[in-house]
């Protein structure tokens, strides 16, 4: 049974109690801010956290000013601490996550005194919220989610406007009520090894603030967060055993337009090489987009015995997106000094990929320009790690380069686009997505169609018999 050692239950905090104590853990925190009064006069300083006890109630805490600077330092997540002398107010939704209905403001009077660990108290709590609830939530909202990641986007950094160097990374999030949203990792949480998030894991997240736009909705990790693997929640064996029973293969209602590409990302005419040869001989309207399974052949490192870049420098100052209605990078090429013409200065730049790629499967090859995000997963190499090798030895480079051929299949997006070049139309084959082909979805595709390959071998001899 726990035991709150002669301390107040917080899930019975109210405006109406008087003189309690709380004993508690620190489970999350967020950055201490300045802001400025509304009646006016001095900025004041503040950070709140959050505190769980051995019961499961939870709260949040407020610490303003004098109370701000006399505990920042001591306020450790993970640390257990009695807490006193503290005014409550009802809580404010669209900050706060945990499920208590009022928080805690902390001044001058605050009283804090770190306790021993207390065995009986979690290291976190998690209101766990499905992607069909936030659907229908009222936004901007912050809430705990929990669901599987059907993909990732590569990490990129920029300088914001205010000057600060910043990481970000999308991932795309789906949970067993067959919905889907893209989330915003930021910082550390975003420069995680890729390996982490492949093979499809169960993540909880805790403090994700989703807003929306043009009838879209995405969600932003906060930085008092917490990105969880391999937690034992109810919610994730049940996620777990969703997407291995068939919830990888289900069609999935997406809440976010622009979320990262994953295997269902590309929406293409399932096809072969062949067939996308052929479509392109005979010519397209405007453009046609396939999906096509092969493996990478050849990249063209060489031309007519010069050395082929293989990369550039893009601008990746931040540019507003009005269809989406958020900041992007520019991703513009720059010159040797690192200027960039759209932007009209010389600012933060990185390498982008751009590979002419030869593919090949059963039925027939073909050479596809191959952007960066693609070209990225078809040679196994970031684009830094291309600009670092080519920079130490050329020939190093392309070495590791033709270590990728035949390696394994890809899921390969190729374009065919209409164009005139010198007064003559013709079709222009690039490859503007590729990733690792998802082994059990494409297992059970197979299976599909040789069974329906049988059933029509059975069709025809049942009419040839008749």
């Amino acid at each position: 049974m726990a035991n709150l050692k002669g301390c107040f239950p917080i899930r019975e905090l109210s405006s109406y109690t008087k003189g309690w104590t709380i004993r508690a853990r620190v489970t999350s925190r967020g950055p201490t801010r300045t802001f400025k009064p509304k009646n006016g006069g001095d900025a004041g300083k503040v950070f709140h956290v959050d505190v769980l006890d051995c019961e499961g109630g939870e709260i949040r805490c407020n610490f303003f000013n004098q109370a701000a600077d006399a505990f920042d330092e001591k306020l450790k997540v993970g640390k257990c601490f009695q807490l006193s002398k503290g005014n409550l107010r009802i809580a404010n939704r669209q900050y706060n996550t945990t499920s208590h209905k009022y928080e805690i403001m902390f001044d001058k009077e605050a009283i804090v005194e770190e306790v021993a660990d207390d065995a009986q108290i979690d290291q976190i709590k998690l209101n766990l919220c499905d992607l069909r609830a936030v659907a229908s939530k009222t936004l901007p909202c912050t809430l705990d989610l929990c669901g599987v990641v059907v993909s990732f986007k590569q990490p990129y950094s920029f300088t914001s406007k205010d000057g600060k160097d910043l990481t970000k990374r999308e991932i795309l999030l789906a949970d067993d009520s067959a919905n889907s949203m893209s989330v915003t990792l930021w910082g550390e949480r975003a420069q995680k090894e890729d390996k982490v998030f492949e093979g499809n894991p169960v993540v909880c997240i805790k403090g994700v603030t989703v807003k929306e736009w043009q009838s879209s909705r995405s969600g932003s990790l906060r930085e008092d967060g917490a990105l969880l693997f391999d937690r034992k929640e109810p919610e994730v064996q049940r996620v777990s055993q969703w997407w291995t029973n068939g919830g990888s293969s289900q069609k999935l209602t997406a809440l976010s337009q622009d979320g990262p590409s994953g295997p269902r990302a590309p929406q293409g005419k399932p096809a072969d090489l062949w067939e996308v040869r052929q479509v392109a001989e005979k010519g397209v309207a405007d453009q046609e987009v396939f999906n096509v399974v092969c493996r990478l052949a050849v990249v063209q490192t060489k031309k007519q015995g010069e050395s082929q870049p293989l990369f550039y420098n893009a601008c990746q100052e931040l540019k507003e997106n009005k269809a989406l209605g958020k900041e992007l990078p520019c991703n513009k090429r720059v010159d040797q000094s690192g200027y960039c013409a759209s932007c009209g200065r010389a600012g933060k730049v990185a390498p982008r990929l751009n590979l002419r790629c030869k593919f090949t499967d059963c039925s027939d090859s073909g050479w596809f320009t191959t952007f960066h995000d693609g070209a990225q997963r078809v040679i196994s190499m970031e684009a830094t790690e291309v600009k670092e090798l080519e920079s130490k030895s050329r020939e190093d480079l392309e070495s590791a380069v033709r270590g990728s051929y035949f390696q394994q299949p890809f899921q390969v997006t190729i374009k065919a686009k209409a164009e005139v070049y010198n007064g003559e139309q013709r079709t222009n084959l690039s490859c503007v997505d590729a990733r690792p082909v998802p082994v059990k979805d494409h297992a059970r595709l197979m299976l599909s169609e040789i069974q329906d390959m049988l059933a029509q071998d059975l069709a025809t001899s049942g009419a040839g018999g008749a």
